[in-house]
């Protein structure tokens, strides 16, 4: 009896108990459908975040009250440094214009400062019959913020000092706006009139595609001035300060030069601490993906336990059929086979119904996952190096579950297989 006269067999066995077949199929493929489905979606957002921050650069930080995104239990009202309180007068202190303007004045590392204020968000912007969805955010900056904040304009003009000054109702508009708004052409909306909630603004640039993802809607924007933010309603009691270094051997002297300088602009003492906040934009990143590091690991278990769970139901299920087919065995055995004819008949067909559900649940799993992808608005995503994976764990599952009932089937006696009843 040859090795293919086994896997024939064993393949025929297992196309003859359809029902069985199709059950044991089915637990494995859910298992392995949780898990390269989870991975999946989590691959989908890990690109989505590094497409978001690549566009921010790893050579600038930004300056601000407090922190933008927080980990833990960061909900303490009095820090201590070297054994001593802080004065509670310098904490939670919004970051006010003259702060703001006064570091820029006074910074003179290699490098760029600008100034940010965030405007309300959920806004609906019209332009004669035209409108959007009212979801377009609105942002106060200067003459740097596009080149800190890595925007680029298609057409038109940056903000010039004059803009700044008055807080005149100017603005640039991201690429998704001016295509919704001017869908023939977006370079017409220079210097025309739109509306964005109840105030009229004058167009002075449009800002070429950032390629934004889900994560953050950096073409679906309005960009005025942060003096005209604060005069015509604010979201943030602070203002942001931006830097961008000119080479990134230079981004932790630049941090340094600015906790020193801003030290000094919000009159600390030096027994206290720095009662604002610097982020580095590799940094943000770095804690987002570290984050979908540990859920990737979390969902590596779960699938990993349910898989367990199926190689325990397979294993039963060899094990009854290795009852059922006592005489079939012992007339293998009076027929001449071999202990491991039969051993391999076993073992194939486990490793049969495990890789059938590998594949089922594989092409699920990237399916279900592909659905938030197409949410998040990136492209098509494998997780080929986990789909490797599930098929190897598939594999050693229908070897280790099929493995006890090959060895108990071979070490049948055939005088008593045949007398089975």
């Amino acid at each position: 009896m040859t090795l293919k006269d086994s896997f024939d067999l064993a393949f025929k066995t297992v196309r003859s108990n359809r029902l069985r077949t199709g059950i044991t199929v089915a637990i494995i493929a859910f298992g392995i459908m949780a898990l390269i489905g989870i991975i999946t979606a989590i691959d989908a957002m890990d690109k989505s975040l590094k497409e978001s921050f690549s566009t921010m650069g790893a050579n600038g930080f930004t300056i601000s009250y407090k922190e933008r995104i927080r980990f833990g239990n960061n909900n303490s009202t009095v820090k201590v440094t070297k054994g001593k309180k802080q004065k509670k007068s310098n904490l939670d202190k919004p970051i006010q214009v003259t702060e703001a303007e006064q570091f820029k004045t006074a910074f003179h590392y290699p490098g760029l400062v600008s100034i940010a204020l965030n405007g309300p968000g959920g806004n609906e912007v019209h332009y004669q019959e035209r409108k959007t969805n009212p979801n377009v955010n609105m942002r106060g900056g200067d003459e740097n913020y596009l080149q800190v904040n890595g925007f680029t304009l298609a057409v038109g003009r940056n903000f010039n000092h004059l803009d700044i000054e008055t807080g005149r109702n100017v603005c640039m508009l991201g690429s998704d706006v001016a295509a919704k708004l001017f869908p023939v052409n977006p370079e017409k909306a220079i210097d025309k009139m739109i509306t964005v909630g109840s105030y009229p603004y004058r167009v002075i640039g449009v800002l070429k595609t950032k390629g934004a993802s889900a994560m953050m809607r950096a073409d679906n924007i309005v960009i005025t001035t942060y003096s005209n933010v604060r005069r015509t309603g604010n979201t943030s009691p602070s203002y942001t300060i931006g830097v961008l270094t000119d080479d990134v051997q230079l981004l932790n002297g630049a941090v340094e030069e600015s906790t020193a300088l801003f030290r000094g602009i919000r009159k600390l003492h030096p027994a206290d601490e720095d009662n604002f906040v610097i982020e580095k934009s590799d940094k943000l990143a770095e804690t987002f993906i570290g984050l979908l590091g540990s859920i990737q690991g979390a969902a590596g278990a779960i699938g990993l336990i349910t898989l367990i769970g199926a190689a325990i139901g397979l294993m039963n299920i060899m094990l009854v059929a290795v009852n059922e087919r006592t005489k079939e065995v012992g007339l293998i055995k009076a027929l001449g086979g071999k202990r491991k004819n039969i051993r391999q008949q076993f073992l194939f067909e486990s490793t049969i119904i495990s890789l059938l559900g590998a594949f089922f649940g594989i092409v699920l799993g990237v399916l279900v996952g592909n659905l938030f992808s197409v949410f998040l608005g990136v492209g098509f995503v494998v997780p080929w190096m986990w789909v490797i994976i599930g098929i190897l764990i598939c594999s050693m599952v229908g070897l280790g579950a099929g493995l006890w009932p090959a060895i108990k089937a071979s070490r049948l006696n055939p005088i008593v297989a045949l007398r089975y009843e």
